[in-house]
């Protein structure tokens, strides 16, 4: 008796889960598409960023050490930021940053601990029209006062 009771409740169970899972009503939610966030389609191409300096003369420079705190991308459109903070206050150049999505920023610089220059900020857009053959999206940052 309690064998057939077992062999009943499985064949019941098998039964339920077979016809539960074979209804046309899941083939047919899973068609439907949930709406498109366009800042998730943003970061499905990423680019990255190398950052330099521009003087007070127009100089542009990739190199050398200044009193840097970060760099910062700003998005236009989200406000999401992307910054190269460094700890010490200073940053030698280039300095990188991987992974900004498309877009319309602001690219500024915050002075380092030093507080010995200020800088001005730039808006560009990112996208695969900018990439440079080094493989980067240089940016210069202008430099509007010094000590």
């Amino acid at each position: 008796m309690k064998n057939t009771t077992i062999k009943m409740l499985l064949l019941s169970l098998f039964a339920t889960v077979t016809i539960g899972c074979s209804s046309n009503d899941d083939l047919i939610t899973q068609d439907i598409q949930a709406p498109i966030d366009k800042k998730e389609i943003s970061k499905a191409v990423t680019y990255t960023i190398r950052y330099g300096l521009i003087s007070q003369n127009g100089t542009k420079t990739l190199s050398g050490s200044y009193d840097v705190g970060s760099f910062v991308a700003t998005n236009a459109a989200t406000g999401e930021s992307f910054e190269t903070y460094a700890g010490g206050g200073f940053q030698s150049l280039p300095k990188y940053y991987e992974g900004v999505p498309a877009g319309t920023y602001t690219f500024t610089a915050m002075q380092g601990q030093g507080g010995w220059v200020g800088y001005g900020s730039v808006t560009g857009v990112i996208s695969a029209d900018q990439v440079d053959s080094d493989g980067y999206i240089t940016i210069y940052i202008p430099i509007v006062w010094e000590e």
